[in-house]
C-alpha cells in the first residue's frame, strides 16, 4: 500500500481512540507501523470495539486517558509527544444525545476542537492536523444534490450545529494563526474532514440503525426501525479513514490547496433509504423488520447527500467499496465474531481486504 513508507515511525496523536471510528483508525495506524499516542476518555462500555481489540494491541501504543476539555492535561500530552500528525476524532457524536446534553455537546465539539488547535500551535516541530467533523455540518435543504464544501453550513439539532460551528472555528484558526506573519505559525498545517453514516464491524452505539439491527438479529428479534424512508450516504468505515490518511499525507507536502475542508462520502449510488439498508442486511443474516410508525420528537433530516469531487481532484481519493459490498463486509464481521472469531482478527481481515 502506498501509505506504508510514509507512516513508518511517524509520531501520531489520535484523540477519541476509544470510540468506534477511533479504534479502527488506531488499528490501521499500528498496522502501518506508526508510533501512536491515543488520548480519550474512558468510554465505560466493556464490550465496545476498543475494549475488544485492546488486549491484542495494548503493548503497541501509548494509551492516555483524558478529557479533550482538560486543556492543561491535553497540552502536557502534546508537548511530550511532539506529534508529526494529529487526528482529532474526540466528539459527542450522537444526534439524540445532543438534545439530552446540549451544553456538553457544544463544549466538546467546539471548545474541544479549539483546545487541540491551541495546544498544537505551541509546538516547534512541523505538525499536520486532520480535524474530523461530519457530513451534517451543512445547512440541510433536503435537496437531491450532493453538498459541496462551498455550500452553507448550518444545523438544526445541537450536534449538527456544534459541528458546523467547529468547522467555522477551525477555518478561523487556520486563517488567523497559520502562516508567515509574526503572530502566525508556519509549521502547522490543518485540514477538516466531513463524512458520516459509516458502517462497519464493532459499532455498538445506541440509536444507530446498524448496531440496533445486529442486536435484534443476535437475539432473534424483529428489527424495529424509525424513519424508514430517510436517505443517507452509507459507506464502510474504511473508506473515509483512508481519506483521512490520504489527507494527512498530502498535508506533509506543505501546499495550501491541501489545507482545506474535504467531503469523504460514497458514490451517489450508495445513497439509500433506511428500509433498503435493513433489507440488504437481511439478505446476509436471516430475520425480519417492523416499521414502528412513530413520529420522532427530535428533528432528523430525511435526505442528505455529499459531493466528493473536491477530494477526488485534489487528494486523488475516491471511495472503493460500494453500498452492497460495504453492507456485506459489515454483516460478515458481526456474524464471524458472533460465532467466535476474535474481533481484532476480524478487523485486520477487513483492513487487509481493503488495502488489497
Amino acid at each position: 500500500m502506498k501509505l506504508n513508507n510514509f507512516w513508518d515511525k511517524k509520531k501520531v496523536l489520535l484523540t477519541g481512540h476509544t470510540g468506534f471510528k477511533g479504534a479502527w483508525m488506531l488499528l490501521w495506524l499500528l498496522n502501518l507501523n506508526a508510533k501512536v499516542t491515543g488520548y480519550s476518555i474512558d468510554t465505560g462500555v466493556p464490550d465496545n470495539l476498543f475494549s475488544q481489540i485492546y488486549p491484542s494491541i495494548k503493548n503497541d501504543f501509548n494509551h492516555e486517558l483524558g478529557d479533550i476539555n482538560d486543556f492543561e492535561n491535553l497540552n502536557s500530552i502534546i508537548k511530550k509527544v511532539k506529534p508529526d500528525i494529529v487526528f482529532h476524532f474526540a466528539a459527542q457524536a450522537l444526534v439524540r444525545e445532543s438534545y439530552i446534553n446540549p451544553m456538553e455537546t457544544w463544549e466538546t465539539n467546539v471548545m474541544g476542537s479549539l483546545k487541540i488547535l491551541n495546544a498544537v500551535s505551541n509546538l516547534d516541530n512541523t505538525c499536520s492536523l486532520v480535524m474530523i467533523t461530519t457530513d451534517k455540518v451543512y445547512k440541510n435543504n433536503e435537496w437531491i444534490f450532493g453538498y459541496r464544501e462551498i455550500d452553507s453550513l448550518g444545523g438544526h439539532d445541537p450536534y449538527s450545529a456544534s459541528k458546523a460551528a467547529a468547522e467555522i472555528a477551525i477555518n478561523s484558526w487556520r486563517s488567523s494563526f497559520v502562516g508567515n506573519k509574526r503572530h502566525q505559525k508556519s509549521n502547522i498545517f490543518i485540514a477538516s474532514a466531513r463524512s458520516g453514516n459509516v458502517i462497519g464491524g464493532g459499532d455498538w452505539s445506541k440509536d444507530r440503525i446498524f448496531p440496533d439491527a445486529i442486536r435484534a438479529l443476535k437475539n432473534k428479534e424483529k428489527i424495529l426501525i424509525r424513519n424508514k424512508e430517510s436517505t443517507r450516504p452509507w459507506q464502510h468505515i474504511l473508506d473515509p479513514l483512508f481519506g483521512y490518511l490520504t489527507s494527512a499525507e498530502k498535508l506533509s507536502l506543505k501546499e495550501n490547496k491541501f489545507c482545506d475542508s474535504f467531503n469523504f462520502g460514497p458514490d451517489l449510488q450508495s445513497n439509500k433509504s433506511v428500509k433498503v439498508l435493513v433489507e440488504t442486511i437481511l439478505s446476509y443474516w436471516d430475520g425480519s423488520w417492523e416499521d414502528l410508525q412513530i413520529k420522532e420528537d427530535f428533528h432528523e433530516a430525511s435526505l442528505l447527500n455529499l459531493n466528493v469531487d473536491k477530494a477526488n481532484k485534489i487528494l486523488d481519493w475516491r471511495p472503493k467499496w460500494d453500498f452492497q459490498y460495504s453492507v456485506q463486509k459489515t454483516v460478515e464481521w458481526y456474524k464471524s465474531t458472533h460465532e467466535g472469531q476474535d474481533p481484532f482478527q476480524a478487523c485486520l481481515k477487513d483492513i487487509y481486504s481493503f488495502m488489497n
